[in-house]
């Protein structure tokens, strides 16, 4: 390991201890958080690109070459499923009660994440998120979130399946930025 990538995976755990630290909702935590080995990233990559051609999503494709050769990831989800109690609609129902109904009954889906959610829980993730991602600025880590390695670590059950929405962040300290300049989502 050169220096640089020892210092990706030193960011890449200050980046899961600012999401975790993260101000939350209720001041409860809802959300699973993990650091990938280079490896690990590599298997992400794989399933993200075979997504990508499965489901002919030209942005998955363009982000697996990102992931691939990135030094490291970090993943953020949240158990959106998870009620804060308040009542505020903001998923859409007007009580807490009516939205678990709403889930308990609802029938099983393809689609990338688990809904509905409860929106104090995605804004928790959001801000975790934005905490992790300040952190790398910080250490001057290369990163772009990404909702397409989300869905793959998903799919890869790389986080608790009670997981409903995920994010993937992937890391690197190049010479110059890997997720600048990138290629159009078409080729």
């Amino acid at each position: 390991m050169t220096p640089e990538q020892n210092a990706v995976k030193t960011v890449a755990e200050l980046m899961a201890l600012a999401a975790r630290t993260a101000p939350k909702g209720k001041g409860e935590d809802t959300l699973e958080i993990r650091v990938l080995t280079k490896k690990e990233t590599d298997t992400l990559a794989t399933r993200l690109e075979n997504l990508g051609g499965e489901r002919n999503i030209g942005f998955f494709i363009r982000d697996a070459r990102n992931l691939a050769a990135s030094d490291a990831c970090v993943l953020i989800g949240s158990r959106g499923n998870t009620i804060a109690g308040i009542n505020c609609g903001g998923c859409g129902y007007p009580t807490c009660a009516e939205f678990e109904k709403a889930r308990k009954g609802k029938k099983k889906s393809d689609t990338p994440y688990d809904g509905p959610n409860c929106v104090i829980r995605m804004a928790d993730l959001g801000i975790a998120v934005g905490s992790a991602v300040k952190t790398a600025q910080i250490h001057n880590v290369d990163n772009r979130v990404m909702y397409s390695a989300g869905v793959a670590a998903r799919d890869l059950k790389f986080l608790p399946e009670e997981c409903t929405v995920v994010y993937a962040i992937p890391l690197s300290a190049t010479g110059k930025n890997i997720f600048f300049d990138r290629p159009s989502s078409h080729g």
